[in-house]
């Protein structure tokens, strides 16, 4: 089995991908993040997803991008809650972690080229995004281009990295139903901004509304909202 890295997050996309990375016979190197995030419950679900999929290895990595603050992620910014569709799909959210993506895929970078892969799956995605400059196809596909510059295996002749996002061009809802064929069991993901401490959702930010409006348009209840009493279509 080829060597993939993952990066999952202990969301819903992350979950997707990695069962898709999975599904296509790549032995996974899953690799999450304790960046400053405000609360760690969909790093517990990385934890949990990570097992469920029976990856080769879970990398949990510490960086603190609260230092650079300028997100409602990792400072003292009120989460938005109970933003319209139109408003979700509008400008860039106070929710966005300057640079995340192009940091944590530069983790995954060095990983990939010291395990020999070269394959990294992220769980981007155009449809239903929140705004993030660094979830569009553009930015993806300088990122690959860049990495195969920027490693001695790529410029060796021994690497051709590429980065995987399968997740890119559908809706939520078709990411939701891809998962449930493949077993993914949303029950051990989160996606809310701004969990209780128990886990549950707040069920008012772009993530939880995002997420119910998918389990919705998809006709499936969501095993987390079951759980919690919320957001059964």
């Amino acid at each position: 089995m080829k060597p993939a890295v993952v990066l999952l997050s202990g969301g819903l996309d992350s979950a997707t991908v990695s069962a898709i990375a999975k599904s296509e016979g790549f032995a996974l190197y899953a690799l999450s993040f304790r960046y400053g995030q405000r609360h760690g419950i969909e790093l517990e679900s990385a934890v949990r997803v990570a097992e469920a999929l029976g990856v080769a290895e879970h990398a949990i990595v510490e960086i603190d991008l609260r230092r650079f603050g300028g997100s409602a992620l990792t400072a003292d910014i009120p989460v938005p809650k109970g933003r319209c569709a139109g408003a979700i799909g509008e400008g860039i959210p106070v929710t966005y972690v300057p640079a995340r993506n192009t940091v944590f895929l530069s983790f995954a970078l060095a990983w990939a080229e010291t395990l020999g892969s070269e394959d990294i799956f992220i769980g981007v995605n155009v449809q239903d995004y929140s705004g993030y400059p660094d979830c569009r196809p553009a930015f993806i596909e300088a990122f690959e281009q860049m990495a195969n510059l920027a490693t001695a295996a790529g410029v060796e002749g021994r690497q051709r990295l590429r980065i995987h996002a399968p997740l890119m061009q559908m809706t939520k809802a078709e990411i939701i139903a891809r998962g449930l064929s493949l077993g993914v069991d949303y029950g051990l993901t989160s996606s809310c901004y701004d969990p209780g401490t128990d886990g549950r959702p707040c069920g008012h930010c772009d993530a939880c509304l995002l997420r119910a409006k998918g389990f919705a348009d998809a006709g499936y209840p969501d095993p987390l909202s079951l759980r919690f009493g919320l957001f059964v279509p």
